[in-house]
């Protein structure tokens, strides 16, 4: 039965959403529309890990049977949690702090499992990931700016994109880097009885 099963991403990310197709899933979208701002916790960690529920329980309060995956990914640099830059100015601030020195990057990930209109499973994980960041020039740093790219994803910055010039290494997920570890997800499916390869589409 569970090649029969709803797979359900309550994200609007692009990336989230290529990185599962790439992978062979074929979910259907449905953003969550929960207002970021309103979620708080004392560390980052615990914060992605509310973010992440908070979107998977908004969604799938919508669904009657759907596995639902609910993810968000914040930055961490010294202390300071780094969600999309507010414009071109922060952004260019905090690739001068960040160049040269490495962050963790913090993915909540919540697979919520709906049956007949109830929820019967949570499963809730954090993945930290440490991304140390080349130095850009400034030439180049105003060039990546430009591209519009480090505006629209936490940190400032992606692996999967124009951004992966700046980064010198990672220690840990990649993938969940890119905004959700696929390793994790396959943990999440088994604890739910459903084999990550049932739901593959090619």
């Amino acid at each position: 039965m569970s090649d029969l099963r709803r797979l359900v991403l309550a994200s609007a990310s692009p990336a989230r959403l290529a990185l599962l197709r790439q992978a062979g899933l074929s979910p259907e979208v449905v953003v969550s529309d929960v207002d970021e701002s309103t979620v708080t916790a004392p560390r980052v960690a615990e914060r992605v890990a509310l973010l992440a529920a908070a979107k998977a329980t908004a969604v799938a309060d919508r669904e009657t049977d759907a596995l639902v995956i609910g993810a968000d990914s914040l930055l961490e640099f010294r202390g300071e949690a780094m969600g999309k830059p507010a414009g071109v100015h922060e952004a260019r601030d905090r690739w001068q702090r960040m160049g040269g020195h490495s962050g963790v990057l913090h993915t909540g990930q919540a697979l919520f499992d709906v049956q007949d209109g109830a929820v019967v499973g949570r499963d809730v994980v954090v993945v930290s990931t440490t991304v140390h960041f080349a130095r850009p020039t400034s030439a180049e740093l105003e060039a990546y700016l430009a591209t519009g790219e480090p505006l629209a994803v936490a940190g400032a910055f992606t692996l999967d994109g124009l951004g992966a010039s700046f980064v010198r290494r990672v220690d840990g997920d990649p993938a969940s880097v890119v905004g959700l570890s696929l390793a994790t997800l396959r943990n999440q499916l088994a604890a739910r009885d459903v084999a990550v390869t049932d739901l593959w589409q090619r």
